[in-house]
């Protein structure tokens, strides 16, 4: 094994990369405060990828020797595998994970070791780093959505047919059904994944090339090094190339909505879990009891998503905040950019694994969700709506559907359990309505009349919510 280090000026340590300008070594507070290896070692693996193609360009355009290519690959393959298998010695001295991975190359290969950093700088190699590492994320999440969608769709299906009531301002307003409830959270996932997918366009763009800031000298082949790592095309400007995090933002973002989406989801599972509300039950593998009360299922899995959800949202603040007031074009600052993109990535990935288990634990109570739909008038709309076909204008008949559900709160009674003769004195003050009830107008206050009525494309009918299950199916396939 060749040493290929330093003594530093002042002490006996090994040198730092830049250390010859300096004439006194860096305090160990410094160290410690300025070093990112406890966390950007775990882009270890795309520091290699990128190392591994950024040296084969080289030798490809005879920047260095073929037998230096050789060097590094074979020592780059023991690396990983040191890594791999926990054996790697990690150097808070060598600060990050990129000179941890050089110094121990130059170690084990000499002076192929050194050679490899020519033509670029660790600015455009972590821009190169956390591109890989970001894509791979968003390759994970979109295959766990489509997990979540799967799910979140077989049960929808199950339940096309079963009447709940669909709420606005927590109020009941009209019949829906579970499954065309639950619908709409699959339209948001959909969205979620054209966003990620959407975002992945930008995050797979080449920096490595622009070096420091300004390029460099020698004849790389950076559209080479973009075809080996699979990039789309390369970033075009070298300022931009090292200082960019937009693409770090704008997962961000997405990973925003998504679990936005997900608390809301949660915010309706924990509701409806409430003996109160009663209309599901969670598997009890998703929930946890009390220390000091026997009786208690708490609906602790959506309850944390509800609060990693805030988690998230900071994380996208702090990568706006982080860029908002930077020059061009790097600036250490950026080191900040990595922890609160992690921690993004692993909770939505976390997130939703255990949704995607705990959506096919849902125990629907179907008795419940039909009980509540006797309360709040439901069908009211479904009146008027009836009236208006019969030829009276619709804010006649929005008056007149009023005083009916008056009159039914008065009695304690829901609409349909009004007789026709009941149904047409209370509108009788309204000119016009009363003579147009007829028997049939009970037909359209049933919950089955009230969904059946609504079979246009996106309508809760039963029928159209299984069209509506099936055209999501088929843009899965």
């Amino acid at each position: 094994m060749t040493d290929t280090t330093t003594p530093a000026a002042g002490g006996n340590e090994p040198a730092k990369a830049w250390s010859g300008r300096f004439t006194e070594p860096v305090s160990d507070l410094v160290k410690r405060y300025t070093a990112s290896v406890s966390f950007d070692q775990r882009m270890a693996g795309q520091d290699i990828r990128g190392s591994l193609a950024h040296a084969k360009m080289l030798a490809r355009q005879g920047i260095i020797a073929a037998a230096d290519l050789a060097d590094i690959e074979r020592g780059m393959a023991q690396i990983l595998g040191e890594i791999e298998r926990g054996e790697f010695a990690w150097n808070l001295d060598d600060e990050d994970v990129h000179l941890n991975i050089e110094r121990r190359l130059t170690a084990l290969v000499g002076d192929a070791g050194k050679r490899l950093h020519t033509g670029r700088s660790r600015n455009d190699q972590v821009a190169t780093d956390i591109r890989l590492w970001l894509r791979d994320a968003i390759d994970q999440i979109l295959v766990l959505i489509d997990e979540f969608q799967a799910n979140l769709l077989d049960i929808a299906e199950a339940h096309a047919g079963t009447p709940m009531p669909g709420f606005t301002h927590l109020q009941v307003a009209q019949p829906v059904t579970f499954g065309h409830h639950l619908m709409a959270y699959h339209e948001m996932s959909r969205r979620d994944a054209e966003r990620f997918a959407d975002c992945r366009k930008r995050v797979n763009r080449l920096p490595l090339g622009a070096a420091a800031l300004a390029g460099t000298s020698y004849p790389i082949d950076r559209e080479f090094v973009a075809a080996e790592l699979g990039f789309d095309e390369v970033c075009h400007n070298s300022l931009d190339a090292v200082s960019d995090r937009d693409f770090a933002i704008e997962f961000c973002a997405a990973a925003a909505l998504l679990m936005t989406h997900l608390s809301r989801l949660s915010e309706e599972l924990i509701l409806w879990m409430s003996p109160r509300v009663g209309f599901i039950d969670l598997a009890d593998r998703f929930c946890t009891g009390s220390s000091i009360m026997p009786q208690k299922k708490n609906p602790d899995v959506p309850e944390l998503v509800r609060g990693k959800t805030g988690r998230v949202n900071g994380s996208l603040v702090a990568l706006l905040t982080l860029m908002k007031g930077q020059p061009l074009a790097y600036n250490k600052d950026n080191q900040e950019d990595k922890e609160p993109l992690f921690d993004t990535a692993d909770t939505v990935v976390d997130t939703l694994r255990i949704y995607a288990d705990m959506i096919t634990g849902i125990r629907v109570k179907a008795d419940a969700m039909r009980g509540a739909l006797t309360q709040g008038y439901a069908t009211a709309t479904d009146l008027a709506d009836y009236l208006v076909k019969k030829g009276l204008p619709f804010r006649d008949a929005h008056e007149a559907v009023a005083l009916a559900v008056r009159a039914a709160d008065v009695k304690g009674c829901d609409l349909p359990q009004f007789s026709l003769d009941e149904l047409r004195i209370a509108m009788a003050h309204v000119p016009g309505a009363a003579e147009r009830l007829g028997e049939d107008v009970f037909g359209v206050l049933t919950v089955e009349g009230s969904l059946a009525s609504r079979k246009h494309v996106g309508g809760t009918a039963p029928d159209q919510v299984r069209a509506a299950v099936a055209r999501a199916r088929k843009l899965r396939a």
